[in-house]
């Protein structure tokens, strides 16, 4: 996994609440094991007019010539509620983004997002409202998102600082999922079973 540090880009303003993991990525792509190829399919039904996802829907956000190569995602309160498919934090990976900000997200989801490398940002409603006004007020509108200092550098150039869980933190600084944390620890876990094995015989 790719660690994250800072990243600056491109926002897309996707103004709904409550958006689901069915609606990230709906169930009938959820046919594969392996973490590429859903960003076809990433927010289908309203991406496409039509099932096959060949006629663009213009005015969804992502379709928008302003928005294409956004991989900052501003959105609003409950992100990512629903089922705890881990699709939708791969499709969302997959398709570029890097960063998404909202009042608040749901727990599973949050947690496979670290789990997978997307740095997920609450904000307050009101410094939310905030970056909705400025994104859609500037043309190609950046935001930039520094882990170490827990800062977002919004598109006026007003801070805003964010909370994460020290875990979390740790865990996207450097690039690992809850088993590649562990395995930092594999010679202290090794040295521990040794001795496990000296002192109580019986158990191995």
């Amino acid at each position: 996994m790719q660690p994250f540090i800072n990243h600056t880009g491109l926002t897309a303003p996707l103004e709904r609440a409550n958006i689901d993991t069915d609606a990230i990525i709906p169930k009938q792509f959820l046919r594969k094991i392996e973490r590429t190829g859903f960003s076809k399919h990433l927010f289908h039904e309203w991406r496409y007019l039509d099932y096959e996802g060949t006629k663009e829907n213009p005015d969804f956000v992502l379709n928008k010539p302003q928005y294409r190569n956004a991989t900052v995602l501003l959105t609003r309160d409950n992100f990512g509620c629903g089922s705890s498919r881990e699709h939708a934090p791969w499709a969302l990976s997959d398709y570029g983004f890097r960063v998404i900000i909202a009042p608040s997200f749901a727990d599973i989801f949050y947690n496979n997002c670290v789990k997978n490398g997307i740095l997920l940002v609450e904000l307050k409603s009101p410094e939310v409202d905030e970056l909705f006004k400025d994104v859609l007020n500037t043309p190609g509108a950046k935001i930039t998102a520094d882990l170490d200092s827990q800062s977002i550098l919004g598109p006026t150039g007003k801070k805003y600082s964010f909370r994460i869980h020290a875990f979390a933190k740790d865990c996207l600084l450097k690039g690992l999922d809850q088993i590649g944390w562990a395995m930092q620890f594999e010679k202290q876990i090794s040295d521990y079973e040794n001795r496990m094995k000296g002192l109580k015989p019986w158990l191995a």
